[in-house]
């Protein structure tokens, strides 16, 4: 397997960013996270037109599908295929730059008899992702349990070392396509803690098993994004850029509402307590280097988010 090389700090990167980035309801003119679901999924060529649109005006050149509406079955059932895809998205300078497996919508992680259901679900992702020229598959380990749940659930490491497990048997397949499986630090999973993000890389192979630092959520979890970055930057195949207005300092209750709950510790990129100028020396380091991916869930404005997000990155690499 070749390795990709880093890139010099100099080097201008491709700005990208994941769809999850035009969300936000006001954006659509709607005033309900359920309406904005409810329209997409009756409208997906509307939809997609509009988010191509904004990401052209944005000035960003990448893109990271995601979970519903912006997903790989949306793309399927608007464009017929991946290559037309592909080349509709060629055709204003835009390129598929990653996929991010949704918990939501695949099997289960916790459950180990069903290894095969997860194999099938990574394959057809990373097969997908080869035809429209991209080669990362981004994934998350399972969420925590609210703290205080009886029985409790411990991150140990008899759990790491079988979520290390599984992550080598798809790392593998995926790599048959020429596809990286990077996993991603989300806040109240079972990846999140410096320490977790440690053990995890300790227990996985770097030829098979990559990382997604995601410098908000690191910082969530009361840890140094900066750190983290400098400790497994040549495993970094993509990051996040993100920005956090503090640690979340409650215990959140973890179910179907957590992601809500934690949107109040996010902010636009260069607000918050993130160090951007020494993440992005950091990121100079890494493989995944040619891409910076401004992440900014459901914004509002997403089109001026992004251009701010864009000249944040920019100075900060400076």
């Amino acid at each position: 397997m070749t390795r990709p090389t880093p890139q010099t700090h100099a080097a201008q990167p491709r700005f990208a960013t994941d769809i999850v980035t035009f969300y936000h309801p006001e954006f659509w003119g709607l005033d309900s996270a359920d309406a904005f679901r409810d329209w997409a999924a009756k409208n997906p060529e509307r939809f997609w037109e509009r988010v191509l649109d904004a990401l052209t005006e944005a000035g960003v050149t990448g893109i990271e599908l995601t979970f519903a509406p912006g997903d790989i079955d949306s793309v399927l059932r608007t464009f017929g295929d991946a290559p037309a895809f592909r080349r509709d998205l060629a055709a204003r300078g835009l390129s598929v730059v990653s996929a991010f497996i949704a918990a939501s919508e695949s099997p289960d992680w916790r459950d180990g008899s069903n290894l095969p259901a997860i194999v099938a679900d990574a394959e057809r992702r990373a097969a997908f992702l080869a035809e429209v020229g991209a080669d990362i598959l981004v994934a998350g380990l399972p969420m925590r349990a609210t703290f205080g749940t009886r029985p409790p659930f411990f991150v140990d490491a008899a759990y790491m070392t079988r979520m290390a497990g599984i992550a080598h048997v798809v790392g593998e397949a995926v790599a048959q396509y020429g596809v990286r499986l990077a996993f991603h630090t989300e806040s109240n999973s079972t990846l999140w803690y410096e320490r977790d993000i440690d053990l995890f890389m300790a227990l996985t192979d770097p030829r098979y098993v990559w990382l997604c630092p995601d410098s908000c959520h690191i910082a969530l979890g009361g840890g140094d994004p900066v750190a983290v970055a400098r400790r497994h930057s040549q495993r970094i195949a993509l990051a996040h850029w993100k920005d956090a207005v503090r640690p979340i300092d409650v215990e959140l209750t973890i179910d179907e509402t957590v992601f809500a709950q934690q949107q109040p510790y996010m902010t636009q990129l260069g607000t918050g307590i993130v160090d951007f100028t020494a993440w992005a020396a950091e990121m100079a380091r890494t493989p995944g280097a040619a891409t910076v991916l401004i992440e900014l869930d459901e914004a509002s404005d997403p089109v001026a988010a992004l251009q701010s997000g864009i000249a944040v990155a920019r100075t900060a690499r400076a």
